[in-house]
């Protein structure tokens, strides 16, 4: 079910530039499709009693406007100009118009189905195409997760469950956190917070980290790092927010360096979950079979121009680590996947030599341009950084092969339920007869779970492959039936304006007709007046 979510005007909106007139793309090359994968602009965290931070320091937490988690007033503020801002890159590059209403089969935005994505996606919309309308499609159990950007663990395997712990654990281990937990620890004094009630030894720098990757469930950790990313998280929407620099982590975090440092927990924290490869190509495959299936499986010419998709900071960092990116670094800001950043797939077509070719971006507005709110435009744009597949090579100008590309999408999902691996294994070769009773009974038993571990793996794999095309099959769904409300309610609204020219055609003509009629009589009185007094 497509749900439409209208937006109380915001005064701001009058003031946007709508930007340059629309021309076509410089040289040969054209633009002719666009998928954005979004994270969610900016939250409140969570602070509320017992959480993590709650008990991670006895200082008390700034108040938010909004619960724990939800999209903040001001977020939607920062969306509305990055909407606006698209639309103007959009209309630069000659995928859309200026001034006027897309067509609604050339938009297509998809969101998971929490407040703050979906909230995000419908001030997109408000920025990017103000008055215009534009549906938001999403689940229709607000408050749990679409299949397409949850990003779960959903092979129940041993074997699985090892690689996933022994990559966690690896990635944890290249981190070199301890001087940002030490000075993590000064900031919420942390050896006086009620998690160390009773407890002789109570730091985060030497803590230890326990990971988990349960069927069903997203990766995790307890210990430091999840606590770290907890606290480091709320200082960076604190300071996103614009709260007084003596509010933001209490005024102790003073230089851009000491920044830098504590960003380090957030990234690793991301990284160590969600950027193995043999946890992000698990994790991301609903993810990365639907953004193929919008780019590829579509043809161009009938598919949305320009879609929007908006998730979370997991879905980033799973996608561009199972598609193998590239490291990037964002300017202006410490985060690897920031509020409200865009990771933007572009196709663009050489005219000269006949070919389509892609070009990533990752979109994002710096740290002050997020604190101070700045209005962004052509001539204030946000920052634009080209990122690179290791199996797309990029020329100078940041573009890669499109049949390329294909190939990395394929290859992210090689081997994952969305798509079995290209062939099968041979069938081991038949055992020497064995040598005793007893191990004949530890093959046997081997052998048995090896089976069972391989059903269960089966089992999971053709859930997780069930629920993908059935969320899949649902979005195709909503999206025709919008379009159907957008062509039933184009026809109701012209019939309608029809029946009210008539309407007003027929009145008119009745009272031009009385009009006449009340004014013969009068001229014709005088004269047979005049013939009966004669």
């Amino acid at each position: 079910m497509i749900k439409k979510l209208s937006l109380c005007a915001l005064s701001v909106i009058a003031a946007l530039p709508m930007g340059m007139s629309a021309y076509a793309a410089d040289g040969d090359m054209q633009l002719q499709q666009v998928l954005m994968l979004s994270r969610h602009n900016l939250r409140a965290p969570l602070a509320n009693n017992g959480s993590v931070l709650e008990q991670s320091t006895k200082k008390s937490w700034p108040q938010w406007d909004v619960a724990g988690g939800e999209l903040t007033t001001k977020g939607g503020v920062l969306e509305v100009y990055m909407g606006n801002y698209t639309r103007q890159w959009l209309a630069q590059q000659g995928l859309v118009q200026n001034g006027t209403c897309p067509d609604s089969s050339n938009i297509f935005v998809y969101a998971n189905s929490l407040q703050r994505t979906v909230a995000t996606a419908q001030y997109f919309i408000t920025g990017a195409f103000p008055g215009c309308d534009i549906a938001v499609t999403h689940q229709d159990a607000m408050g749990t997760m679409d299949p397409i950007f949850n990003p779960v663990v959903t092979d129940g395997s041993d074997e699985f469950n090892k690689k996933a712990l022994a990559a966690m654990t690896a990635a944890n281990e290249k981190l070199a956190l301890k001087p940002a937990f030490q000075h993590l620890e000064k900031i919420v004094d942390y050896k006086s917070a009620p998690a160390c009630n009773g407890k002789k030894q109570c730091d985060l720098s030497s803590g230890d980290n326990t990971f988990s990757a349960d069927n069903g469930k997203e990766p995790n950790v307890s210990g430091p790092l999840k606590i770290g990313n907890s606290l480091v998280d709320a200082f960076t929407l604190q300071y996103y927010e614009g709260f007084p620099a003596d509010q933001v982590a209490w005024g102790q975090i003073k230089t851009p360096e000491q920044w830098k440092e504590l960003a380090s927990i957030k990234n690793g924290y991301q990284d160590a979950l969600f950027a193995s490869p043999e946890v992000a190509r698990e994790v991301a495959a609903p993810l990365v079979d639907y953004i193929r299936s919008q780019l590829v499986d579509q043809d161009k010419a009938n598919a949305p121009k320009v879609t929007l998709m908006v998730g979370h900071d997991s879905n980033i960092a799973s996608l561009l680590s199972a598609l193998q990116v590239k490291p990037y670094e964002l300017p202006g800001n410490d985060e690897k996947t920031p509020i409200g950043g865009q990771v933007v797939f572009e196709r663009w077509h050489d005219v000269k030599n006949n070919k389509d070719l892609l070009k990533i971006e990752y979109v994002y507005q710096t740290a002050d341009q997020l604190r101070d709110a700045d209005v962004l435009s052509l001539k204030n744009p946000p920052k634009r950084v080209t990122l690179q597949l290791a199996g797309c090579e990029t020329d100078a100008n940041g573009y890669c092969s499109w049949d390329q590309f294909i190939g990395a999408l394929n290859g992210a999902l090689q081997g994952t339920p969305l798509q079995p691996a290209a062939a099968e294994q041979p069938a081991p070769a038949a055992a020497a007869p064995a040598a005793d009773d007893a191990k004949q009974k530890a093959d046997q038993t081997a052998a048995d779970k090896a089976a069972a571990d391989k059903a269960a793996a089966d089992k999971a794999a053709a859930q997780k492959a069930a629920d993908a095309k059935a969320a899949e099959e649902k979005v195709k769904a909503d999206k025709a039936a919008a379009q159907k409300a957008a062509d039933d309610k184009a026809k109701a609204e012209k019939a309608t304006a029809q029946k009210a020219a008539d309407d007003k055609a027929k009145a008119d003509a009745a009272a031009a007709q009385k009009a006449q009629a009340d004014a013969t009589p009068a001229k014709s009185e005088e004269p047979a007046k005049a013939a009966t007094s004669n």
